[in-house]
């Protein structure tokens, strides 16, 4: 099978998001072939280079959505400038795709960067053939760049800028979106160029396809596209459904639509921008839900985010993250515990993890249990730079203020591990213990997040058997399972108090370890995690095949070239109305006669079915 590999900001880079899972279903998912399709964020990652790319990585095709080159021929986006002709098709589209987003729906309400996402996305009231408007017009914007080039030069001119602004000042717009001035206009203008200029790539169709197909190479030639978070990532997925008919299946670890909301937030944008980039991104996940075959969130907290943006439930299935549990074995099989009197918190240093909270708690904590440490051991954000890293150092900096401020007696070489009750280590040091051994060096590991979503150090920490004291955020009740002690973010006093309980009770800290090492070797490991993503790529191929003509050399058409196998019916090609395609996941898990798979759940009969199709003779009971 041949896999297109969507990635923004990760995967193959060095530094970015993802480009740890990534690399490991690429590496597990040896028996088949991965075209890698990245989209780069800075300067800064692209000179950081790639990682060391397995042998069945076939290809690599790179763009950023940073450079000013957008539009000039390079970086593998068709540029040039649009006729007359097509001057007016694009003012025609773009003004569809920008009133799609400006209308506030049946209702007229406003929308801001916090407002929910069901208005952006045009759920409820009305709002369907809005989300139509902007498909039909993000497509026709794809067939344009397809056919003439020089999207990105007419998604940056003047003539946009005023589109967009008739469609602000028009009846019906949100509230916050009439109020839009020049530089707000521009300021949104240009988000809309970056997020769109995958439409404009070269990614899609190219003469260096594989012989005896017809349609090329590129994107148009994957048996299935794998979309590794929504927005730009998945457009080229996009792209290549509608071009090619290729399925796309896409992977939402962290829902970017959410990510949006708080990077508006923290970049101080004005209301105007906020509602215009929330409709837009909306919009935009709404039909990459929409468009999907199968959408693979990494926990419940991205199903609801992605359920709330309206995603089909029969499309969406869970699929944890997979980590390295190999790592961890010895700390986790280890019969001696670590030091009972001692707390641990590993994470990154930020005011999201609430580390005020933790030493108010651990002051309490030591009123009860004279004995008690506490051993922070943190690392400054990956990548961090200028502000950002000035920004962490300052919090960093006020926590050991404050703890030395609460114990005052003691404050002396808080930096290093000693006599001390709190010590403030560097993850990754070099005369750092590993990562393993941080764990294993106490009685019971500490989350104190007000945000959160995956608690990668929860799962660390379950994997070397140690019970964990955690805050209920993101999908930290969904981890624990009932292994760990869950108190309120933000409230010191219940932080304290759990603490305290497991300190007290060394029969129930080994108990809840061993059932939360248990847990993480079933659920979280990387095993499971490739397990999970081949099920699915089978699943999807098999009911949603690309159907290409074949051609000899010539690149005439080869009668007879498609064995009759290759068209074999059965049930599970038939949708709740009785008819046959590609409508396997249109019905839902009640009442509709969609099979019970297509909602998450495994039965015996779809594996039977789909081992009969992937043999290819027709041996299933269809």
């Amino acid at each position: 099978m041949r896999i297109g590999l969507l990635t923004e900001g990760g995967y193959p880079y060095v530094s970015g998001e993802a480009r740890l899972w990534c690399d490991r279903l690429v590496r597990g998912l040896e028996q088949h072939e991965f075209d890698i399709y990245a989209l780069s964020r800075s300067q800064e990652q692209e000179d950081a280079g790639w990682l060391e790319l397995p042998p069945q990585v076939c290809l690599v095709r790179t763009a950023s959505l940073w450079s000013a080159r957008a539009g000039s021929g390079e970086d593998g986006v068709r540029g040039g400038d649009l006729g007359r002709r097509a001057r007016r098709r694009f003012a025609a589209l773009y003004a569809e795709l920008v009133g799609s987003v400006v209308c506030g729906g049946a209702d007229g309400g406003d929308l801001g960067a916090g407002a929910g996402a069901g208005a952006a996305t045009g759920v409820g009231g009305g709002g369907r053939s809005e989300a139509d408007r902007f498909a039909n017009a993000l497509y026709g914007l794809a067939e344009l760049a397809r056919d003439e080039g020089g999207l990105g030069s007419a998604l940056r001119s003047e003539a946009a800028v005023r589109i967009l602004e008739r469609a602000c000042r028009a009846p019906g717009a949100l509230r916050a979106a009439r109020a839009a001035r020049v530089p707000d206009l521009l300021a949104f203008a240009a988000e809309v160029e970056s997020t769109l200029r995958p439409l404009s790539l070269d990614w899609y169709d190219d003469a260096s396809g594989p012989s005896g197909l017809s349609g090329g190479g590129g994107l148009g030639a994957v048996d299935l596209c794998h979309a590794t978070s929504g927005g730009a990532a998945a457009l080229p997925g996009l792209v290549a459904k509608r071009f090619h008919g290729v399925p796309l299946l896409v992977t939402e670890y962290g829902v970017q639509l959410r990510a949006r909301y708080i990077a508006a937030g923290d970049a101080e944008l004005s209301a105007p921008v906020r509602a215009l980039l929330a409709a837009f991104h909306g919009r935009l996940a709404a039909e990459i839900y929409r468009q999907a075959a199968v959408i693979t969130p990494g926990n419940a907290h991205a199903r609801r985010w992605q359920e709330r943006c309206g995603a089909d439930r029969a499309k969406l299935r869970t699929v944890h993250p997979g980590m390295e549990a190999s790592r961890f074995a010895e700390v986790g099989e280890r019969e001696e515990p670590g030091d009972p009197d001692t707390l641990v918190w590993v994470g990154r240093i930020d005011p999201s993890k609430d580390l005020i909270s933790l030493l108010h708690a651990f002051a309490e904590v030591r009123k009860g249990e004279p004995k008690a440490r506490l051993r922070i051991v943190g690392a400054l954000p990956a990548g961090a730079e200028g502000d950002g890293d000035q920004e962490a150092e300052a919090y960093l900096g006020h926590c050991k203020a404050l703890a030395a401020q609460l114990f005052p007696d003691e404050a002396e070489g808080l930096h290093a591990v000693g006599d001390n009750p709190v010590s403030f280590e560097e993850l990754g040091a070099p005369e750092a213990p590993g990562l393993a051994e941080v764990y294993g060096s106490g009685g019971v590991v500490v989350l104190s997040s007000v945000v959160e979503g995956f608690p990668i150090s929860l799962v660390e920490a379950m994997f070397c058997g140690r019970a964990t004291v955690s805050t209920d955020v993101g999908a930290v009740v969904e981890v624990i399972g009932g292994t760990g002690l869950v108190v309120p973010p933000r409230n010191p006093r219940a932080l304290a108090e759990a603490c305290v309980a497991l300190l007290r009770d060394s029969e129930r800290r080994e108990r809840l370890g061993a059932a939360a090492r248990a847990r993480a070797l079933e659920l979280f490991t990387v095993e499971q995690n490739i397990a999970a993503f081949h099920g699915i790529y089978l699943e999807i191929v098999s009911h949603c095949p690309v159907r290409r003509e074949a051609v000899d050399d010539a690149g005439e058409p080869l009668p007879f070239a498609h064995p009759p196998e290759a068209h074999v019916p059965g049930r599970w090609t038939a949708s709740a109305a009785g008819g046959t395609g590609g409508a396997w996941l249109a019905g839902r898990s009640t009442g509709t006669g969609a099979p019970s798979w297509a909602s998450g759940a495994e039965s015996g009969g779809a594996r039977e079915e789909l081992a009969g199709v992937t043999r290819g003779c027709g041996e299933s009971d269809a």
